[in-house]
This record gives C-alpha cells, sequence and structure tokens, in this order.
C-alpha cells in the first residue's frame, strides 16, 4: 500500500499537471473550470496517502489556482471581490473534500487492516485447533498403544507360564527318577510335547503380530493347493485335536488359491486351536470348501457355545476374546483376519449347523499368468 510521502508527491505532481493542461486554456474558460479540476488532486492525495496529504495537496492547489487562474496571473493578489469569493470557496471546497475522501479512505484502511488481523487470528484459531486435535489423536494412539501393551504383558505372562509351569513340573520329576510305569512317562512325555507345541504357536503368533503392526508382513503370493494344506496341518496338529473328530469335507479339484502357504497355514492353525479350545471333547470339528465367484471359501465349524452376534466384529481385534474364551491370548484371530484380508480375502463368524461357531474364510482363485508371446504363437497356429 502506498504511504506518505508518496500521496503528497502524487497530489502535487497532479496539481503540476493539470495546472499545465489548463493554462493554454485559461482565458477561453471560467475560473470554475479550473476550480473543478484541481479538486481533483486533492482527492487523489487523500486516498493515497491519508488526510493530511490530502489537505496539503488542496493547499498547494489552492496556491496554484490564485496564481495561475486568478488575476493578475503570477501573484497572490486578488483585486476583486469575485475573484475573493471563487478562491475561498475553492480552498473551502478543496479542502473539505480531501478531508473527506482521506478520512473515508482511513477507514477503509482500518477496516481492510481488521479484516486482515481478524483472518489471521482466525487462520491462528483453525491452526491451534488442528494442532490439538493432532495431540488428542496422539494422546489416544498412545493410550491404546499403552493399553495393547499391557495386554500384551498379561497374555503373554499368562499363555508363556502355564505350559512352561508343567513342563518345568514334569522335567523335574522325571529327572528326579520318579517312580513312574512306562505308560505314565510317555503320557507325562507327551504333555511337555503338547506344552511346547502351544509356546510355539503363541511364539509365532506374537512375531506375525510384530510384523503385522510393523508393516513388515510381505505375504509371498503362490498358487496353493488348499485341499494339501488342511490335510498336512490337521495331521501335524494330531495331538492338539485328539479329544476331538475332525470331518473333512474337501470337494475333489478344489481350485488353487493365490496365497502365501505359511500364513494361510498360520490361519487354519489358530482357527483350528481356537476351535479345540471352545468345542467340549468328543465332539466334532468340520472343515468344508468350497469355491465360486472367483473365490475360494474354507469354513471351520465346532459344537460350542457359540459367539454371540454382539461379540463377532470384537474377537477379531487384537487381544479382544469373546466371554466363552478359555486361555485364550487373543491375538490368534487377529492375526487371522490382517493375514487373509492382506491376501485380499475376508474373514467372518457366524452361526455352525451344530450350533456352535463357524468361521469362514475367502481366498481368490489362482489366475495363471499367461506366457510372454503366447497370443502371438496362437495366432500364427491358426
Amino acid at each position: 500500500m502506498v504511504r506518505r510521502p508518496f500521496g503528497l508527491l502524487i497530489g502535487a505532481a497532479l496539481v503540476v499537471v493539470c495546472t499545465l493542461a489548463l493554462v493554454p486554456v485559461r482565458d477561453a474558460v471560467t475560473v470554475a473550470t479550473p476550480a473543478l479540476v484541481l479538486v481533483a488532486p486533492g482527492i487523489v492525495a487523500g486516498l493515497v496517502g491519508g488526510r493530511l496529504d490530502g489537505v496539503a495537496t488542496a493547499v498547494l492547489a489552492a496556491l496554484a489556482f490564485d496564481i495561475v487562474f486568478v488575476e493578475p496571473y503570477g501573484s497572490l493578489d486578488v483585486h476583486l471581490v469575485d475573484d475573493v469569493v471563487a478562491l475561498v470557496a475553492f480552498g473551502a471546497v478543496a479542502l473539505t473534500v480531501a478531508t473527506l475522501v482521506a478520512l473515508a479512505a482511513d477507514r477503509r484502511r482500518s477496516a481492510e487492516q481488521r479484516a486482515e488481523e481478524i483472518l489471521a487470528l482466525s487462520e491462528d484459531r483453525e491452526r491451534i485447533h488442528r494442532e490439538q486435535r493432532r495431540l488428542v489423536f496422539e494422546k489416544t494412539a498412545l493410550e491404546q498403544a499403552d493399553d495393547a501393551r499391557r495386554a500384551l504383558l498379561r497374555s503373554v505372562s499368562h499363555d508363556l507360564r502355564t505350559p512352561l509351569a508343567a513342563i518345568r513340573a514334569i522335567t523335574s520329576d522325571l529327572r528326579a527318577d520318579a517312580d513312574y510305569d512306562e505308560r505314565t512317562r510317555h503320557e507325562l512325555l507327551d504333555v511337555v510335547g503338547d506344552e511346547a507345541e502351544r509356546l510355539d504357536r503363541l511364539v509365532a503368533n506374537l512375531l506375525s503380530l510384530s510384523r503385522i503392526e510393523a508393516g513388515a508382513l510381505v505375504p509371498d503370493i503362490q498358487a496353493v493347493d488348499l485341499d494339501e494344506l488342511v490335510t498336512d496341518r490337521v495331521r501335524r496338529l494330531s495331538r492338539l485335536l485328539r479329544d476331538v473328530t475332525v470331518a473333512t469335507h474337501l470337494p475333489p479339484g478344489l481350485p488353487l488359491v493365490d496365497a502365501d502357504y505359511v500364513l494361510v497355514d498360520q490361519v487354519v492353525t489358530n482357527l483350528l486351536e481356537n476351535a479345540t479350545r471352545h468345542t467340549p471333547p468328543r465332539s466334532t470339528i468340520r472343515i468344508d470348501a468350497r469355491g465360486g465367484e472367483g473365490v475360494v471359501a474354507v469354513s471351520i465349524s465346532d459344537e460350542g457355545p457359540g459367539v454371540p452376534p454382539a461379540e463377532r466384529s470384537l474377537i477379531f481385534e487384537p487381544f479382544r476374546t469373546g466371554s466363552s474364551a478359555q486361555r485364550s491370548s487373543g491375538i490368534g484371530l487377529a492375526i487371522c483376519r490382517a493375514v487373509v484380508e492382506d491376501l485380499g480375502g475376508t474373514i467372518s463368524v457366524g452361526d455352525a449347523p451344530a450350533g456352535g461357531a463357524r468361521f469362514t474364510f475367502t481366498l481368490p482363485i489362482h489366475r495363471p499368468t499367461p506366457l510372454p508371446g503366447a497370443g502371438e504363437v496362437d495366432e500364427v497356429a491358426s
């Protein structure tokens, strides 16, 4: 914005320009014409520089009017009453108009300045609000992370301590040459093996959870035969599943899926372990699979109490367990969801036909990648 002394300089320059422009025709016009024209510099100076510049320019215009356009030319003497009245009227009008215009310009500038200050305050307030929201979000995230750490510590301390206590007790007895018959010794060794496998599954889940939370889970996508994977997994979990009956219903010709064999193996393991935890002894766990609409759906059903509808979206959250959960770390189902969704599938829980829970996950059907140039070979052959 232009400030003094530029307003006064511009006003003085306009006085000079207007005066020089009117001198050649001053004898052909009345004194009213230069009086009207010389009011303009004061208005411009008032708009540009403010009230003082406008008043000063009006004084200069009055002097120029008297010297150049009021006879006798070239002096400040005024002999006629009409000329005196004209000079006084011009001075009064010029000063009044310049003052009013300058005041209006000052008010406009003040209003613009206030508007800028209000806008700046509004932006500052919005920035403060954004910063507050960011801090609240970070605080919430930190609280959630702290809650997750506490839950993890509680879960791990319990889930690790229980099998370790059993292994320590049994190995201490066996090392002390306790008087056990051969059958009892084999049963105790089976317990040690079961608890060791349980620890291995827990450690695998914890490692997978840390990779998922760190964003380091990178699936190795390949064509996977679910029939082979499920059969092998059931065989390897025979001790875990020894108190139940596992019925598999995998139709022949089940399509291959695009997935990571190791990760899907972990999903099936967690779902089977979850089923054994909730189903009563001597009941049946059913594994079904079907293909259709570009995916293969695998369902694992048990005959336990099921999952209430209100808990079905919660049990897939880390460290969240259902009301009927027993000895659960609360991370197995969370890993299942993270893995399946990362592989492009879905996972859900519903009611099983026998009244228990049925967990169903889907994986995309394998689409063979065409070999480069295969289309050209076919065209040539045709």
